[in-house]
């Protein structure tokens, strides 16, 4: 028994010895090799150069392209069934074209006993007439009274008085039969078709819709602090929705007075369209530069951190990262322009930059380029008078 425990205690302290052993080997070795942590590793980073150029403020307004001409045809005095209806949305129509017509036998009969009423009358007072005067040829001579004279002329303006009321009366049945045949009331295209055949319609129904886009009218409203911004002639930006199209045009009209409620002033941009490509009703972004043009740093929005008035940028100066603010001028797109406290030709940090802290090593990479830029030899900046180094 005390031959096996010596053996136990022999092989126990064997494996100690071999274990303790090559702990220290590895302990040695790890404290012999020059291992780099990994805070110290250079961090991979995209950079995009800081561009020198100029800032003027812009406004943005938003618009409604309107027609130059609209109008609802339907029916002004009578009431009637629908009997045609000739167009449909998309047609071009021209000026006195039929639009729809109307079932007016009623009026039509109306404007006939109304025209025959007149012929009866006007030969009635033609006669009367003629008898008024020879009665007036015999009062001169004595054989008749004066008052029978003047009973006489008193019937023939009476029937005159009569006759020309009937006049009046048969022009307004006329109209009402006009009334019945709608036509267009100049050039342009049908919009809507509201009633179809059948339908019963009274005054001030419309049954087709149509505008005139011979001339598109971008109409906006602006706050009253740009007043001077949308003179009449001042030239604004154009970007319409609807199609994507972007131009320039003039500012066509102001009107003299704000709106009591909004404090807005109403403006209006004529834009010709001889093709008729651009609808009616959609929406129009109105873009006027505002100011004196003012000397910028640009940048992309996706290289800075804006938090109110100010901007966090990451510069690689060599191969080192230092964050940097400045005072934010303005937007347009995707750039971002501040103050030109920052040198042109910096290299910021567009990707990586929430992993960068002042003075960490960068191994950077302009965006679009096929390797990274070579370390530089750090250059001493003066801190920007817009902002304070972090």
């Amino acid at each position: 028994m005390k031959r096996m425990d010596r053996r136990v205690m022999i092989a126990l302290g064997a494996t100690l010895f071999v274990a303790l052993g090559g702990g220290a080997a590895l302990l040695l070795r790890a404290n012999s090799s020059d291992v780099t942590p990994l805070s110290a590793q250079p961090k991979a980073a995209t950079v995009v150069p800081a561009r020198e150029a100029t800032y003027r403020p812009t406004r943005r307004f938003v618009g409604t392209l309107a027609p130059w001409q609209e109008a609802n045809v339907g029916p002004q005095l009578v009431s009637a069934y629908v009997e045609t209806v000739l167009v449909r949305p998309g047609d071009v129509v021209k000026r006195g074209q039929v639009l729809a017509t109307l079932d007016c036998r009623n009026a039509s009969a109306g404007s006939q006993s109304v025209a025959m009423q007149a012929r009866a009358l006007d030969q009635r007072q033609r006669a009367i007439a003629s008898e008024a005067a020879r009665v007036q040829g015999l009062v001169d001579d004595g054989f008749v009274s004066k008052n029978e004279a003047e009973q006489k002329a008193a019937q023939s303006a009476a029937a005159d008085a009569q006759l020309k009321a009937l006049r009046a009366e048969l022009a307004g049945k006329a109209l009402e039969v006009n009334d019945c045949v709608l036509k267009a009331p100049f050039d342009g295209e049908i919009t809507r078709r509201s009633l179809d055949p059948g339908t019963f319609v009274r005054p001030g129904t419309a049954l087709v819709s149509m505008v005139d886009r011979a001339i598109i009218r971008v109409t906006a409203d602006v706050p009253e602090v740009d007043f001077q911004a949308v003179t009449p002639g001042a030239e604004v930006k154009l970007r319409l929705l609807a199609t994507g199209k972007e131009m320039t045009a003039r500012v066509a009209r102001r009107s003299p007075a704000a709106d009591p409620v909004t404090r807005t002033l109403h403006v209006e941009i004529d834009v010709p369209d001889p093709e008729r490509t651009l609808p009616v009703g959609t929406t129009a972004e109105v873009f006027t530069e505002v100011g004196a043009p003012q000397p910028a740093i640009e940048v992309p929005l996706r290289a800075a951190t804006v938090r109110g008035a100010k901007a966090t940028v990451v510069i690689v100066e060599g191969d080192v990262a230092r964050k940097a603010t400045a005072r934010v001028l303005g937007e347009t797109g995707k750039s971002l322009f501040l103050e030109p406290s920052i040198l042109p030709g910096s290299l910021l940090v567009l990707e990586g930059r929430a992993q960068l802290r002042n003075g960490d090593v960068v191994r950077a990479k302009v965006e679009g380029a096929a390797a990274p830029v070579p370390s530089l030899v750090p250059v001493s900046t003066p801190a920007p008078s817009g902002g304070a180094v972090r």
